[in-house]
C-alpha cells in the first residue's frame, strides 16, 4: 500500500469511528475542502472541523471505498494526487440514504498534516 493509500485509508477509518480528531490533524493548516454536504469553500481548519463534527452528527454515518476506482498520480517525490470514487451513508429521517461521490486529494507527503487540498462532489445523475 503506497503512502498515498495509508492516508486515504486512516482518512476513512476516522470519519466511520466519528474520530474529529484524527481527522483535524490530517488536513495541513492551509488546507482548502470543497465538500460533498456544503455549498461552501472550506479554507480554515476551524470550518474544516465544524464540518465533520457536524457530519458526525449524522446516524449511521459511514464512508466505503470503491477500491476499484482509486488512482494516485505522483506530481513529485513529495507531492501526490489521489481519486476515486466513495459512497456516504447515513439516516435521514429514520431512512439509511446513501451518496455516491466522486473525491480527489492532494497531498503532502512531507508533512504530519498530508491533506492540503480535498474535493468531493456527490454524483450528478445521468440523463
Amino acid at each position: 500500500m503506497t503512502r498515498s493509500e495509508k492516508i486515504l485509508q486512516t482518512w476513512l477509518q476516522a470519519v466511520n469511528n466519528g474520530d474529529i480528531e484524527k481527522l483535524k490533524f490530517l488536513y495541513g493548516e492551509k488546507a482548502i475542502l470543497i465538500p460533498t454536504f456544503s455549498n461552501k469553500l472550506l479554507d480554515t481548519p476551524e470550518k474544516i472541523l465544524d464540518y465533520f463534527l457536524q457530519l458526525s452528527s449524522r446516524e449511521n454515518l459511514k464512508v466505503t471505498l470503491h477500491e476499484k476506482t482509486v488512482r494516485t498520480q505522483a506530481i513529485s517525490d513529495r507531492f501526490n494526487a489521489i481519486s476515486g470514487i466513495y459512497k456516504w451513508q447515513f439516516l435521514v429521517e429514520d431512512e439509511q440514504l446513501s451518496f455516491e461521490a466522486r473525491f480527489s486529494y492532494m497531498l503532502d507527503l512531507d508533512s504530519e498534516r498530508p491533506i492540503i487540498h480535498h474535493h468531493s462532489s456527490q454524483i450528478p445523475r445521468v440523463i
